[in-house]
């Protein structure tokens, strides 16, 4: 029979709740997560495994400038002293830094192949080499001189800075991005020389809100360029909260290849986007037939990104196009900014614009400070050893001949002269060669520069003021290498409105633009002709039917159609049938009432202003644009009530209105006594005791009303004073020579 053996110890069993021990260690996993691997300090900008790379890399004298070694080395002596963790995460955090398409300022100097944008691996760690470039070496400036706090590392062997000096803002310099436990970071790159700015800004208005900072920093600024096209308005809110988005578009021109041909050419691509990949999805998308305004897509990159993109036909606008594909593929992209940190390095917190900066700019303070101190515990060291040479030279003689004869020359040293242990150490440690440069001259020259040198320390050390104006002094210089004017420093992302295109703007870059003649018959039966005819006498229509509309249009036209139930209907020139037969019913292409009769037909025109009329003789005037309806069923705009029905729709053209009514009655009204709206019954025109509106026309009160008579001839009257009135008026007889019909034209 088995026996029950006890555990370990006495004996004793805790009993745990599986609750509470799940609670505790998930929340243990969790800030260990969020401490020391996913979330950047918002001082130095970087993660744990970032900082020791570079701290490793100083150790091997990797420094700008020198010699490089092999990636291995640095991987090696990363894992061996500071981070317990695979080897190749750590070089695949290594490549990173040495990415120019993935840093706006790379931060490793890497030789070889450490990928591209395409997307493609970096060679493995033992064919590359690196090295620290400027950026990091500006980033560990200061950090022998007591600047940050160490810590031991994993095993307590060595120790490893908690946090770099950082002297550039490398946070939102180049970035972050990281996936913690309930939480996330994304901050895209942005301009050096921009952050700097609003440094400066800051130091000397300490409480400027992030809206202020936005003449500095407008937005971010990607390695890979491209073009921003967010909204000012919510560029101004992310920065405030420190949460929102960016949306970002590829950088593309318009080249010509001769005789009326062009293709696009892609030269910058959204940031995070692996070229390879991009022309995968617009293959795929040519290839399932959902990109019809685009023919084919060649990659022709070398050095430089050049994606050839060519339009399937000559007639398709460049940027109707290229919508098109900002729509279906990654050549625009949204990139997210959560500016969520650890705050000096111990609390997870999602900062504003401002505030990142300021968490910088109190970093470099305490950095600062902390290099003063330093350095003022070296000069009074150095002052103290100062002091005990020039004794040790005036009294050279004596010094020697204790020294050679006495058993504690330490000691003795120590009475004679009334020296300190360190003064009697300097003393007895110096080397022959170096009594020929104990010259009083030189000690006290030394002396009085580093006396001067602690002066100015211990002023710098009691005054906040003389700390930030040597802090924008420090910015300053360091501006000029990230300037405008240098290489690394120039903008490359720029800023851009997009362009605003209709839906139906893709279906007409569809279509061949031809020009086409327009037929509605009186019975309501449409056609397109081809070409702009302008005899129609010759057109054949069904039985008694006979022409009721016509006019030019082109393919790309869209066809207004306005029904006495006071509705736009609208269609499409391209579909309509052609002008072989006698054409198809309007009925049949919308949801026209059988009771309700067409009214009007014509080409749509963007931004017209049209003048609508029922049979009482109420109206307003409506833009073209608010008429455009999206369905068969079309769209309410002249509100009517039966037996009251929609009767006119004129272009409006000058700035008076003249009215008919069936009582043979004309009045003339200015146009500006009609509302503007976009809907509703409108205001009356004119005043009848029985009957309704004929016909209505806008006109310019200085050209003259015309009209045309039975007979086709056109007259013009100009002296128009006696029918001129205020709307709703019930007007006079019409003069003479105006057609019995009531009818303008």
């Amino acid at each position: 029979m088995a026996t029950r053996t006890l555990p370990p110890g006495d004996g004793h069993i805790e009993k745990v709740t599986l609750k509470e021990a799940l609670e505790e260690r998930y929340l243990a996993y969790a800030l260990s997560t969020i401490m020391h691997r996913a979330l950047p300090d918002a001082r130095d900008g970087l993660k744990p495994v970032h900082r020791r790379i570079l701290h490793a890399m100083r150790q091997l004298r990797l420094d700008p400038g020198q010699g490089f070694k092999k990636s291995a080395r640095v991987v090696g002596d990363v894992i061996g002293k500071f981070h317990p963790h695979g080897d190749q995460s750590v070089y695949d955090a290594l490549v990173r830094l040495a990415q120019d398409f993935a840093q706006r300022y790379p931060l490793v100097d890497g030789q070889g192949n450490f990928g591209n944008v395409d997307g493609d691996n970096a060679a493995a760690m033992r064919y590359t080499e690196a090295r620290l470039t400027e950026t990091a070496r500006l980033l560990l400036d200061g950090i022998d001189e007591d600047a940050v706090d160490f810590r031991p590392t994993y095993d307590g062997s060595e120790e490893e800075p908690a946090v770099l000096p950082a002297a550039f803002p490398n946070l939102l310099a180049n970035g972050s991005q990281g996936i913690a436990v309930g939480m996330a970071t994304s901050i895209p790159p942005h301009n050096a020389a921009e952050l700097l700015d609003a440094a400066l800004h800051l130091i000397d208005h300490p409480e400027a809100p992030a809206f202020d900072l936005l003449q500095f920093v407008p937005g971010p600024d990607f390695p890979t360029g491209g073009v921003l096209v967010e909204d000012p308005v919510g560029v101004a809110e992310a920065y405030a909260t420190g949460r929102g988005s960016f949306r970002v578009r590829a950088r593309w021109e318009k080249e010509e290849t001769g005789r009326g041909t062009y293709v696009v050419v892609v030269t910058e691509i959204p940031y995070g986007v692996a070229k390879s990949r991009l022309v995968e999805k617009i293959a795929e998308l040519l290839t399932d037939k959902k990109l019809p305004l685009l023919a084919d897509v060649r990659d022709e990159s070398a050095e430089d990104i050049r994606l050839v993109l060519e339009p399937r036909a000559r007639t398709v606008d460049a940027e109707v196009l290229m919508e098109s594909l900002f729509k279906l593929t990654e050549l625009e992209a949204r990139i997210p900014l959560n500016m969520n940190v650890l705050v000096r390095g111990q609390v997870p917190k999602v900062l504003s614009l401002s505030e990142a900066l300021r968490e910088w700019l109190d970093h470099r303070r305490d950095v600062l400070l902390r290099r003063s101190r330093y350095r003022l515990e070296q000069i009074a060291h150095r002052l103290e050893v100062l002091g005990g040479y020039l004794i040790a030279y005036l009294n050279l003689d004596e010094v020697i001949r204790i020294i050679r004869e006495e058993d504690e020359p330490k000691q003795e040293l120590m009475r004679t002269f009334e020296l300190t242990d360190v003064q009697t150490e300097a003393i007895l440690n110096m080397r022959l060669r170096s009594l020929r440069r104990l010259e009083e001259m030189e000690i006290r020259k030394e002396h009085d520069a580093l006396s001067k040198e602690q002066d100015g320390l211990n002023k710098l050390v009691a005054s906040e003021a003389a700390q930030w104006k040597s802090i924008a002094k420090e910015i300053r210089e360091t501006r000029k290498t990230y300037g405008p004017e240098t290489a690394i420093g120039r903008r490359r992302t720029t800023f851009a409105a997009p362009p605003t295109f209709h839906e139906d703007a893709f279906t007409e870059a569809l279509v061949e633009r031809e020009p086409v003649t327009i037929v509605v018959s009186a019975k309501g039966w449409i056609r397109a002709l081809k070409g702009h005819v302008q005899d129609l006498s010759n057109l054949q229509f069904k039985g008694d039917d006979s022409l009721g509309h016509a006019f030019f249009a082109e393919t790309t036209s869209k066809v207004m159609v306005f029904a006495s139930n006071g509705r736009f209907y609208t269609l499409e020139a391209a579909k309509l049938p052609g002008g072989r037969g006698h054409g198809e019913p309007v009925r049949l292409m919308i949801d026209l009432e059988q009771e309700a009769e067409i009214v009007s037909v014509f080409a749509y025109q963007p931004g017209r202003k049209l003048l609508l009329a029922s049979k009482e003789g109420r109206g307003f005037v409506v833009g073209e644009d608010d008429c455009l309806a999206n369905t068969r069923k079309g769209k309410q705009v002249l509100v009517t009530d039966p037996p009251d029905a929609a009767l006119a729709v004129r272009f409006v053209e000058g700035d008076w209105v003249a009215v008919i009514g069936d009582n043979r009655k004309l009045l003339l009204f200015p146009l500006n006594q009609v509302p503007e709206m976009t809907r509703g019954r409108g205001v009356r025109f004119q005043r009848y005791r029985e009957g309704g509106l004929s016909d209505l026309k806008a006109f310019s009160m200085a050209s003259g009303l015309t009209w045309e008579d039975t007979s086709g001839r056109t007259w013009t009257v100009t002296e128009l004073l006696e029918w001129q009135g205020e709307r709703a008026s019930a007007g006079r007889l019409p003069p003479k020579g105006f057609p019995r019909s009531n009818k303008f034209s």
